[in-house]
């Protein structure tokens, strides 16, 4: 059984570093309202408190539906999936109906303001503390790194958006900052803490940030912000560190003997704790696996995604991203699960990459003990490779493109193009949360998402949660066309 110290401390700090309620605007605390006093005053508390964010990054809005409904589901990637009827509210996001009122909106923004909220306070307080200094350090850096992380889901999501950096005061309450602005403080969070941050950890601390995390997220960040040359810039730092490389085997890059492995950049923390179910929450697994067997069955493949895997020629891929009813696993598992599901036609099919093993089940909620992939070294290769080709480097970009499709025994692409390394880039990270923003940042959405309902001008963003612009009395705006 994973012994992560990274995840066992984190417990106690959510106790201390707790969430507000969701009634109050961005959910953050005013300063001096902690829910305990005498916290952030000893190194053990810093150390709790920063892994308290780490915890909130598995939380419900994090990583359940919320994630699923707003990142993969717009996309031509995915469809709901489960049976019909069953949380019908998400057809509205396949088919770009829904309104300012969703609830799931307010639990995606909900959620990351919580983690930012948490960030805040480590990064404010931390400081103060009389520590190691060197291991003050770093768990700023941490911070920042998740801060980071969490604004880069928020504004690309939102657009422009509030942008706390630290703890209010009183009843403060912030507008929106230009998305120009935020990319700017995300880039500055992960400078800082790339500058910081160790390349490896010891075994007690896998699975933190590490330097490879924050400059492999600043590459992404980088093309979200349109400046490829440095985009390739840290995505070379990144392979040229020798930390990272391809898991050999595309099916066991979701699985959980190679969690914080070698192809692992970042993923976010789970572990099944014997006889606390309650703390071992992660239901990424759970509401996307097979329906009927283990899982809820939402977010499944598309036929489009379907037909792109084979118009590839790729097979390994599809089969590892693509389970169906009747498949036999590589764990011994047999597929059967219901025979139908809302939106497909034929045999039932599942987002492979969320599948757990049963025989790994021993107790707790379904999946539980699976990290969630955020940042994996095969994505950093496509990064550098798109940065290539932006700037006219052909040679280098096939150089980096062709050592992905390498790994699923596709044939090299000697001049690749644009498009080449964009269609790729929807093979390998396929259900892993990036399509829709993809298309969205590279001015396809329109022509590829069109037909499903997707408007120009508008749906490029979501809307703000009617319920956040009331609760600041109006000084938050909406975004056009809601």
């Amino acid at each position: 059984m994973k012994t992560y110290k990274i995840f066992l401390s984190i417990i106690a700090a959510l106790a201390i570093v707790s969430f507000t309620s969701c009634n109050d605007y961005l959910d953050v605390e005013p300063e001096g309202q902690l829910p305990a006093e005498g916290f952030f005053e000893t190194q053990e508390h810093a150390i709790k408190g920063v892994n308290s964010i780490y915890a909130h990054l598995r939380a419900w809005e994090m990583v359940s539906f919320a994630y699923i409904i707003m990142q993969e589901i717009p996309s031509d990637n995915a469809i709901k999936g489960s049976e019909v009827g069953d949380a019908s509210f998400i057809n509205e996001y396949d088919q770009f109906l829904y309104t300012p009122n969703q609830f799931i909106l307010n639990d995606y923004w909900r959620g990351r303001y919580r983690g930012i909220n948490l960030a805040n306070q480590c990064i404010t307080n931390i400081p103060k503390i009389q520590m190691d200094e060197n291991l003050k350090a770093r768990l700023i850096a941490e911070a920042k790194f998740l801060r980071a992380l969490i604004y880069f889901d928020l504004v690309r999501a939102f657009g422009d958006i509030p942008m706390p950096l630290s703890i209010p005061v009183g009843s403060e309450i912030y507008v929106r900052t230009p998305k120009a602005e935020v990319y700017k403080q995300i880039e500055k969070d992960l400078i800082d803490a790339a500058s910081v941050l160790p390349a490896t950890y010891g075994a007690n601390d896998k699975g933190r940030a590490t330097s490879g995390a924050a400059k492999g997220l600043l590459a992404k960040v980088y093309l979200y912000m349109q400046d490829y040359p440095k985009a390739e810039q840290m995505a070379m730092e990144v392979i040229n560190s020798n930390v990272y490389d391809l898991e050999p085997d595309f099916y066991k890059v979701f699985r959980v003997e190679s969690e914080n492995g070698i192809e692992s950049v970042f993923e976010i923390q789970a572990q099944e704790i014997e006889g606390q179910s309650d703390l071992s929450f992660c239901q990424h697994s759970e509401i996307q696996s097979v329906r009927g067997q283990w899982g809820w069955g939402f977010n499944i493949p598309t036929d489009n995604l379907i037909a792109a895997f084979d118009a590839a020629g790729d097979s390994i891929r599809k089969k590892v991203t693509v389970l169906y009813r009747g498949d036999v696993t590589p764990d011994g598992d047999s597929i059967q699960g219901v025979t139908a599901l809302e939106g497909v036609t034929g045999l039932p099919r599942y987002n492979g990459k969320a599948y757990y093993p049963s025989w790994r089940q021993v107790f707790g909620p379904y999946g539980a003990g699976q990290n969630v992939r955020v940042l994996r070294f095969a994505e950093i290769r496509l990064i550098a490779a798109e940065a290539k080709i932006r700037q006219g480097d052909v040679s280098g970009a096939a150089t980096q493109l062709n050592l992905v499709r390498r790994r699923v025994n596709l044939p090299d692409i000697d001049n690749p193009t644009l498009d080449d390394i964009l269609n790729e880039r929807r093979l390998e990270l396929a259900m892993e949360g990036d399509r829709f923003f993809d298309l969205v940042r590279t001015g396809k959405a329109a022509e590829v998402l069109g037909p499903l309902g997707f408007t120009p001008n508008k749906n490029e963003v979501f809307p703000i949660p009617s319920q956040q612009i009331e609760l600041s009395q109006g000084k938050l705006t909406q975004n056009p066309g809601y």
